[in-house]
């Protein structure tokens, strides 16, 4: 029973999703004044280039025999998918959330993308930095700034996101898809660039 919560938690709070929490959770925060149209054309522009577009880009790297599984395990698998990565969060950046509009999200793509171009170099050095830690710190270290900047008390949210934290590195382990190094690399993959770009907005 444990062993199958601690398999689902790796796909619940898989990397993926990670970049449109970080969308949700500043809407659904922010106290200012932006309308519910802009709101929802957002997070549909974001869903389709970050969740199903990249879903569809897996099909079609495992129809042509580039990766294998959805969990990318080996350094080889991941560079492709990580390249086109980088390459959706740039799109995003230029059209869909620019600095004009919603400054703080466009530097929380800026820092996913810093993230993600650390990991590709990592798996090019055929280091397997976990990806799962990189997404969820990365939205971590963004709701702790969100909380600052905005001047409202999300301890609550912050408590459990540690405790989730802590279930997917405990996941990971258990499912032998890292070790310790590397679960810990990609949490400070995650956190620093959000740190770096903390300069420019907070």
């Amino acid at each position: 029973m444990i062993s199958k919560i601690l398999k689902s938690i790796s796909f619940i709070f898989h990397p993926l999703f990670m970049p449109l929490l970080g969308v949700l959770f500043y809407f659904s925060k922010s106290p200012r004044f932006i309308p519910d149209p802009i709101i929802q054309a957002k997070v549909f522009s974001i869903t389709i280039l970050t969740v199903v577009l990249p879903i569809l880009l897996y099909y079609l790297l495992k129809t042509l025999h580039k990766v294998k599984t959805f969990y990318l395990e080996t350094t080889h698998e991941r560079i492709i998918p990580l390249v086109l990565n980088a390459a959706i969060n740039i799109l995003v950046i230029i059209r869909v959330l620019t600095f004009n509009e919603i400054p703080e999200l466009y530097f929380f793509f800026i820092g996913i993308l810093g993230s993600t171009i650390a990991c590709l170099i990592l798996a090019l050095l055929k280091f397997k930095a976990s990806i799962h830690m990189i997404g969820s710190a990365g939205l971590f270290m963004f709701a702790i700034a969100v909380g600052i900047h905005f001047k409202i008390n999300i301890n609550g949210t912050l408590a459990l996101m540690c405790v989730i934290l802590g279930a997917i590195a405990t996941s990971r382990l258990h499912v032998k898809a890292h070790t310790s190094n590397e679960l810990i690399i990609g949490f400070f993959i995650g956190i620093i660039p959000q740190l770096i770009m903390l300069n420019y907005w907070l």
